[in-house]
């Protein structure tokens, strides 16, 4: 297949171009610059040029596709409205290319906030307009009624490895500057998780044999206690490793405290029965205890 892939150059997309072009596909990476169109080339893939708000370099990727990986979005959580408006006129612009055809358009969505406090699983429909920002999942699947191939993958909070830039490098940057490696209340909060390596593998899988309307869960690790994600950051930078109370958190963790707090368990039993998904990546807790995560 020829696959067009939008945020082919970021800590996800450009490991699922990868796992694409070993497994035989070609690959056409949206790249918005010199470097992104660097990175892209390096592993193979061909480069247009392009961006979210350039509607027509969308069109023209999708239409010359034998289907789309969603990959992109602005994460400028300063404009969270404007950005999730830009990533649906985006993907209702390129599913209007394959309308009609039968071709597979996968969207990036996650299963934080999906059902905190229980198992969110792969069967749970996330309404628009809920405390998930992101309306990425919902503007795709609104496509199948017109003959795309709509999907849509939701990622673990946790997409790690070396190289990871999400909430545990800055759970790791908060230690650091607060001289405490900290979890809210008895840090029993469980955070779902993903090797980067098998959360591409799973986009592969899904763009070969995924069915129409199906929502796919990243998930290698159900959940992983907060706690235990503290003491190994803890160890690592020899720092006390305490309990926040609720009321408190937002001084020690900012901007992700609500993460920092929330208990968000996700099962992908579904996704492995129906995709066959099995795996193989180091779990978040061994991955953690390596020193590309403490690195200065």
């Amino acid at each position: 297949m020829r696959i067009f892939v939008t945020g082919a150059s970021g800590w996800v997309g450009s490991a699922v171009v990868e796992d694409l072009i070993d497994a035989g596909h070609s690959v056409v990476g949206l790249a918005r610059s010199e470097a992104n169109a660097e990175t892209l080339s390096a592993l193979g893939a061909e480069v247009h040029r392009g961006a979210l708000e350039d509607l027509e370099s969308l069109e023209s990727g999708a239409a010359g596709a034998d289907g789309v990986i969603h990959c992109a979005f602005i994460h400028d959580f300063s404009r969270m409205a404007e950005n999730s408006a830009v990533d649906r006129r985006a993907i209702e612009v390129m599913g209007a290319t394959l309308k009609g055809s039968g071709r597979p358009l996968i969207a990036t969505s996650g299963v934080a906030l999906l059902r905190p406090g229980a198992v969110a699983t792969e069967e749970i429909v996330r309404e628009t307009g809920g405390s998930f920002p992101r309306v990425s999942e919902q503007a795709a699947l609104a496509l199948a009624p017109s003959g795309v191939r709509a999907m849509a993958v939701r990622l673990a909070p946790t997409v790690h490895g070396d190289g990871d830039h999400g909430f545990v490098p800055q759970l790791v940057a908060i230690a650091r500057a607060k001289g405490a490696a900290a979890y809210v209340g008895d840090g029993l909060n469980r955070w779902p998780a993903v090797h980067r390596r098998d959360a591409a593998r799973l986009y592969r899988l899904a763009i070969e044999n995924g069915t129409t309307g199906a929502q796919y869960h990243a998930v290698a690790e159900d959940g992983v206690p907060m706690r235990d994600i503290a003491a190994v950051i803890g160890r690592r930078l020899g720092l006390p490793v305490v309990s926040v109370a609720p009321e408190k958190a937002a001084d020690h963790f900012g901007w992700i405290a609500m993460f920092a707090g929330m208990d968000m368990p996700a099962s992908s039993a579904l996704t492995r029965e129906r995709l066959g998904w099995a795996p193989t990546g180091p779990g978040l807790i061994a991955d953690l205890d390596n020193p590309y995560y403490f690195r200065s």
